[in-house]
This record gives C-alpha cells, sequence and structure tokens, in this order.
C-alpha cells in the first residue's frame, strides 16, 4: 500500500532530508587518497547524532555500517571497513537519517582524487539520469515513466541499468511501497499524487547489467569487475511536480 504523507509529515521529513544532505556535504570535505571508508562511517555517524537524528542505516538487517561506501566496482551496501581510498577510486556514499520518526535518504558517487576519464562520464550519465527520471515525476504520470526516461537516457550512453535493485516509498519505514525499477516501458504502474515520497536511485554499470553479492552478504559488485555509480534524491510529489527533500 502507497502512503500518501499529509504536509506535516512531509515537514518533517524536509527536516531528514536536510540532515542526509548536510552529512552529504561533510563527508565531502573528508573524501581523499587515505581515509578509510571506516573512518567516513565515524564522521557521519557522529555528525548525524549531533543534529538529533539517528543513522537509518545501522542495525538495519544486521548492517553494521551507519552508511553504505561503495568503491569503484562495488555498486550498492558496501560495508564500512579498513578499505583506504586511493587516488582514482570513485565511491558511493549512501546515506540515511531518520528525524523524529520519519526517514531521509540519499546516494551520490563522489571522485577520489584525478579519475579517469570513463569514470567521470559515468558518473555524469548517472547523476543526469536521476534527473531525467524527475522530470516525469509529476501529478497524473504513471511510475514508469520515471523508470522509462532513466534507462533511455542511460543506455543512449552505452551504459547499463542494473535490474536487481529498485527505488522504493519511504516515510517511518526506510522501504515501503511502490518500488520503483529504473528501467522497463513508460505508462505502467500507479498515477503518482501529491503527498507521495519516494527514492529514485539509478544504478548504473559502465559494463554490463549483471551483478552479485560478495560472502559478507551485503556488498553488490558488477559481475564483469567494471565501474559502477548510484545517484539518489527523496523526492515529494506536489501539486504542480515534484519537491526535493535530500538537499539544502
Amino acid at each position: 500500500m502507497i502512503i500518501c504523507k499529509t504536509p506535516r509529515e512531509i515537514e518533517i521529513m524536509r527536516e531528514a532530508g536536510r540532515i542526509v544532505a548536510l552529512t552529504h556535504q561533510e563527508l565531502q570535505k573528508y573524501i581523499e587518497p587515505g581515509i578509510t571508508t571506516r573512518e567516513l562511517d565515524h564522521i557521519a555517524e557522529t555528525f548525524i547524532r549531533k543534529h538529533d537524528a539517528i543513522p537509518s542505516f545501522k542495525g538495519y538487517n544486521g548492517f553494521q555500517g551507519s552508511i553504505c561506501t561503495s568503491v569503484n566496482e562495488e555498486l550498492v551496501h558496501g560495508v564500512p571497513g579498513d578499505r583506504v581510498l586511493r587516488e582514482g577510486d570513485i565511491i558511493s556514499i549512501d546515506i540515511g537519517a531518520k528525524y523524529n520518526g520519519y526517514h531521509g535518504d540519499s546516494a551520490w558517487t563522489y571522485p577520489v582524487g584525478v579519475i579517469s576519464e570513463e569514470a567521470k562520464k559515468l558518473l555524469e550519465v548517472t547523476e543526469q539520469s536521476l534527473y531525467r527520471g524527475l522530470e516525469e515525476a509529476k501529478p497524473g504520470a504513471r511510475l514508469t515513466n520515471i523508470s522509462h526516461a532513466i534507462q533511455t537516457y542511460v543506455e543512449a550512453h552505452n551504459f547499463s541499468v542494473v535490474r536487481e535493485y529498485v527505488g522504493h516509498g519511504i516515510g517511518q519505514d526506510l522501504h515501503e511501497d511502490p518500488q520503483i525499477p529504473h528501467y522497463g516501458p513508460p505508462n505502467k504502474g500507479p498515477r503518482l499524487k501529491p503527498g507521495m515520497v519516494l527514492c529514485i536511485e539509478p544504478m548504473v554499470n559502465a559494463g554490463t547489467r549483471y551483478v552479485r553479492t560478495l560472502e559478507d552478504n551485503w556488498t553488490v559488485v558488477t559481475v564483469d569487475g567494471k565501474l559502477c555509480a548510484h545517484f539518489e534524491h527523496t523526492v515529494a510529489i506536489t501539486e504542480t511536480g515534484y519537491e526535493i527533500l535530500t538537499t539544502l
């Protein structure tokens, strides 16, 4: 069941989203060669708690980190640890914060120092695909118009959209209905209504679309070992379009 939020609930979620955005802003100061993903996790958790929120991912289904840190061929759900960032890496950082009972969720993929031209293009295309999808986020439109716009843009640039992981609704639960694939035909699925709050999060591979999960049962990697990227915003459907909640 899709739960539409009241204006008061969206006001709370706007603050949860602002805390997520502030945490991304804070972490960018530290993303450089030599830092470990565990150190980034500690900085993020401390910052989130300082803002009267709690990390959404901490303990979620047993997840040990406060954020997800996925490097290079790691797509999503990377567990923070001893991995040291190196010049030329890319790192996806997925952050969730729960404030007054409601979640905000946003992922961004960052360069570590100077990165390759291929990596730059991957990041640019994945980020832009998110906004191409959001152009279709308006009341009365079908959900999969978002999906189709993302896939069309990504594949026009010769990259691949991951099928196994999708976007989702969000609110008092981190993952709510509906599920939002980032591929498929348009004009399918439920019609969007004001008050829906959605996480749109294209996950894009430089090579083939196939992924697998490592033995830690969390970290998802590309099967071919090529780079991948992940960008995500939490958005509310409004009377006229959408509002990004995970922004400053």
